[in-house]
Formats: C-alpha cells, structure tokens, sequence
C-alpha cells in the first residue's frame, strides 16, 4: 500500500532522540526552548510555545484569547474538527464560514457578508480560525483588513503549512494574525511524532500560553501574589493544562527542521508532476494563489464526476483495493453528529458540501518515489476508465 503520507525519519533523527534518552532531561530540559527558538526563528515569530499536539496549541491560543462563554468562534467547515473543538472546550459557541472553490479555504467574501449579518444580530465572532488547507494560506490580507474593521482577533491554524509562504514570507510570522499554530504529527511535513507549536509576537499572549500549558503554574515572580517562600516556590495563578512537549520530541523536531525547506521543495516537484500527469484526466487538480508558496502537506484532486461512470465511492474504494493509500480531507464539521445536534444541516454550506462529494487526497510526502508516483497516477487513470 502506497499510504496518503508518511514521515521520513533518517539516521540523524535517530541519533537525536537517543541522545536525549542518554542524557538528564527526557522532558523540561534545554531541548523544548531551543526548538521553540529554531523554528521561531526560521519563521520569524517572537515567541513559541511547543505544546504535545497542534489541538492543545489551538486550546492554549483562545484561551490566551479570553475566548469564553456568550462568545463565537467561527471557522471553516472544511477542517479537522480540532479547529472548532477549541472554541466549545472554552465555552463558545461555534459558526462556520463556507469555502473558495478554488482555494478550498475559508473564502474572505463569504466571510464579509457573514459579518455584515452578524453585526445586525450582534453576533460577530471573537475569534476567527483560518485553516491553510493542504499547506496553501489564505487570504490573510483581506482577513485581516475585515478583522480591523470588525474587531476579532485571528488565530492561523497551519498545521499543514510549515514551510510555506504567503507574499513571500514564511508562514508564521504574524504579519496578519494574533496567533499561528503548527502541527508535527507522524504525517504533517515535519513530525516530532506527536505535537504542535504556537507562535505569536505579542508578549502577553505568550505569556498566558505558558502558564496555560503548564498547569497554570509559575516560578516566576513578577507573576506570583507575593514574595517567594523560598527556590522550592511555586505559584498556580490560572487554571491550567498538562500540555508539555517532551525533550524527546523536541530533539526529534529539531533535527527535522534542517530539512524543512528540502522536504517542501520535494512536495512541489511531486505535485508538479502530479499536475502534469493528471492534465487529460477527468479530474481537478489544485490551484495555487499566486501570493502563495504552499506547504503542500496534501495533494486534492476533485473528480469531474459527470465524466466518470463510477461514484465518488466506488473510486475512493477502487484506489485503496488496488494498494493506493488515498485519504479524504476532510468531512464537513457541520455534517458531524455532534455539530448536527446544535442546529446544523446538510446544505448549509454548499461550496464545503460539494467539496466533499468529489474530493480524494493523493499520496503525498517527501519520501513518495518517481516510480510510486507513476503507479498511483497509472492506477487511478484505469480506475478512472
């Protein structure tokens, strides 16, 4: 089985890991801060918190927020459920923003006429998650000129988009939002096995995501409610969480960040190839803003499927009883039970739902051969036919 992804651990990553297990730390040691000030560094950000996934990162950022109850989280439909969870574990409630049919992101005109109705009702949102679907950012500009204007703060959650760019600058930055946060799951373009990063250049956020990582815990004294009782001090100012990364993990991420850029590079000559390949087949291949240098954590091809004799299904299942590892990102969070049981319906977001009933995620990962690329495109053009 060719898989959808994959992570590429080499020797070097190894010899990381091992070299902790050896030492005195295996977790709160040097190996945290100075993977927080790598990757910080290679983005751009001021400060980053490394946390044990990209959902408590997400958690920890509307937290920091003051996300709460009476207020809205709105995001896109067409995500992991992570980025709308964040907004019920703080108490909020949760809208949706349909998607570009091109981008297949969170769409910035349909966001405008969302806030527009939402300011007659007074209900606009506190907080918006925008997702870099597949790796290629949104429309941050325009998001955040509506955020000037409309009074919410952004959260950026990228956990595709490590290693990319958007008007020439990594990912991460915060030129346009109050907060970015990255995945490093086994499949994403680095990995630390499990864990995720948040990264902001506002000092005070950083701050209260530090102690909301961390049990709501301090040693610091500028934070404590009076002087120390001793070195053995500590404080629990807030109500906090068990959100740390391991040393570990963080060695492991560290060695993966020399080669972030090569991973990337990678994912575009594949799906260069992919595009060219796939030109004279009934399919969509994925379009690139041109303000945009995408992470390309996935590749999403949409079947043209009035071209086609088989389902959606049939050819989903055809390519996986054929070896050919496909995915499907993702399942419109409205349609979920759960979502389904606040009020929302099938056909609330109609470009999200349509998305779904042709979308199929190919192979794509740094270590995927020419020739593995080559079989997964000659068994998708017979199943095709």
């Amino acid at each position: 089985m060719i898989p959808y992804g994959r992570q590429d651990i080499t020797q070097a990553d190894i010899d990381a890991v091992v070299e902790v297990l050896k030492s005195d730390f295996l977790t709160q040691g040097p190996k945290v801060p100075l993977f927080e000030q790598t990757v910080s560094a290679k983005v751009g950000a001021r400060y980053a918190l490394a946390v044990n996934s990209a959902t408590s990162a997400l958690h920890i950022a509307c937290l920091a927020l003051e996300l709460g109850e009476g207020d809205w989280l709105w995001t896109t439909p067409i995500t992991f459920v992570a980025s709308a969870n964040c907004g019920l574990y703080c108490g909020a409630q949760v809208d949706f923003v349909d998607i570009d049919p091109r981008t297949y992101n969170l769409c910035p005109k349909a966001l405008e006429a969302q806030l527009m109705a939402a300011e007659r009702e007074d209900k606009l949102p506190k907080v918006l998650v925008v997702v870099h679907l597949c790796g290629q950012p949104c429309d941050m500009q325009a998001i955040h000129t509506l955020s000037q204007r409309y009074g919410f703060k952004i959260i950026e959650d990228a956990s595709h988009a490590i290693g990319g760019k958007y008007q020439g600058e990594y990912i991460g930055n915060g030129r346009y939002s109050d907060v970015t946060v990255f995945s490093f799951h086994p499949v994403k373009i680095i990995t630390t096995a499990e864990g995720g990063m948040a990264l902001t250049n506002d000092g005070q956020l950083a701050e209260k995501m530090n102690l909301y990582r961390s049990h709501g815990v301090t040693r610091d004294q500028r934070l404590m409610t009076h002087e120390s009782d001793g070195p053995w001090y500590y404080q629990q100012v807030e109500l906090g969480y068990n959100y740390r990364m391991t040393e570990l993990q963080a060695a492991l991420g560290i060695s993966q960040m020399e080669r972030l850029d090569v991973f990337v590079a990678r994912r575009h000559k594949l799906a260069k190839r992919y595009d060219e390949m796939l030109e004279n087949m009934p399919v969509i291949t994925p379009w690139q803003h041109p303000d945009s240098y995408s992470g390309l954590h996935l590749y999403v091809i949409r079947l043209k499927l009035e071209n086609i004799s088989k389902s959606h299904r049939q050819v989903f299942e055809s390519l996986r009883e054929l070896g050919i590892g496909v995915n499907l990102h993702y399942i419109p969070v409205h349609t979920q039970p759960y979502y389904q049981n606040m009020g929302f319906r099938q056909g609330d977001y109609p470009e999200a739902e349509r998305y779904y009933s042709e979308a199929i995620s190919l192979p794509m990962y740094q270590g995927l051969t020419d020739q593995q690329q080559a079989e997964v495109v000659r068994v998708l053009e017979s199943v095709l036919k």
